[in-house]
């Protein structure tokens, strides 16, 4: 695959097993990642692999999230992120 420049900037790309590395590449697309990586990555995994991935990350930011939601037609509660994050109180939230 071919992702944007910068969006693998920690990792060597030439060095990716997609398949075995499929946790790590589909959230960081989703997350960072332009319409055209997203495209790319539903292509190649398809969309009940990346489906399964997102609902079983554990930490989505919220734009991520609602993206997912609205692209899977799921509910907020169906992602472990989602779960997680109100099982952890946060302090002084204005």
């Amino acid at each position: 695959m071919n992702f944007s420049a910068g969006l693998f900037w920690d990792t060597d790309e030439t060095k990716f097993d997609y398949d075995k590395h499929a946790g790590h590449i589909i959230p960081r697309v989703f997350m960072k990642g332009k319409l055209d990586d997203i495209l790319q990555v539903i292509r190649y995994y398809g969309k009940e692999k990346v489906k399964e991935v997102l609902t079983n990350t554990r930490y989505l930011d919220k734009k991520t999230l609602s993206f997912a939601i609205a692209l899977f037609d799921l509910k907020k509660e169906d992602f472990r992120c989602y779960k997680l994050s109100q099982s952890t109180p946060q302090h002084w939230n204005y």
